[in-house]
């Protein structure tokens, strides 16, 4: 005995009403981020726009080769102190296919990097096509870079120090041109923003000195100096 037409009826109404649900909660907690991101922005004297398709094509490496974004949304943008004076930065979420998966922090530098330098939390499945290089386990990250030999000059303790700090919500800080990036979970409030674009900042000190004598020692050449027991 089949099981009669009007079951499937109900199944498909019942689906229905829970993609509409879903749907509706989604926009909610999107609607509720913009105006929270606006109102941050605002209050910090910085340009707010809800969507920049533009912005996000300076990169392609970190979570935004990741997770394939699309398009920068509720993006924000002015400028910080940081110890060695004032950064142009940015703070957006990334979206692909439809969805947010993280938020973006970015402080821009004064020279383009050398070369490009990722810094994955081990907790995170990391790999995707067209990957630089693995370097290894720098402190609790591991480094990937397509230039094994730029990146050991630019890998100092410091940077690996500071890379430390950035917190388990952040699966992926990175060098790309001019700006160093970290990305973080996509509910991530103004508070943790700032904390985290203070953090971005002092690794753009520590990558980007104003004065250049501030180069501390390679993480190679510390581990050279200081070998495990």
């Amino acid at each position: 005995m089949g099981i009669p037409a009007w079951i499937w009826f109900v199944i498909a109404a019942v689906a229905l009403l829970a993609g509409l649900v879903l749907l509706a909660a989604d926009r909610t907690r999107e609607g509720a981020r913009n105006r929270e991101r606006k109102r941050w922005a605002d209050l910090r004297g910085w340009q707010f726009m809800e969507e920049d398709d533009r912005l996000v094509k300076q990169w392609s490496a970190g979570a935004v080769g990741y997770f394939g974004a699309q398009t920068a949304l509720n993006v924000v943008a002015g400028s910080t102190f940081t110890s060695d004076g004032r950064r142009p930065v940015h703070v957006f979420d990334i979206e692909a296919d439809g969805h947010i998966p993280a938020v973006i922090v970015a402080v821009r530098c004064n020279r383009v990097h050398p070369v490009l330098v990722e810094l994955w939390l081990a907790s995170v499945p990391f790999q995707r096509p067209n990957m630089p290089e693995l370097l290894g386990p720098v402190g609790e990250r591991y480094a990937f870079a397509d230039d094994a030999e730029g990146a050991r000059r630019v890998i100092t303790q410091e940077l690996v120090d500071a890379a430390d700090t950035l917190g388990g919500d952040v699966g992926v800080a990175w060098l790309e041109q001019e700006w160093v990036l970290a990305s973080t979970d996509p509910q991530a409030g103004p508070a943790r923003l700032e904390r985290l674009l203070r953090d971005v900042g002092e690794i753009a000190d520590i990558v980007d000195p104003f004065d250049p004598d501030e180069h501390g020692s390679t993480w190679q050449e510390q581990q050279s100096e200081n070998p495990a027991p």
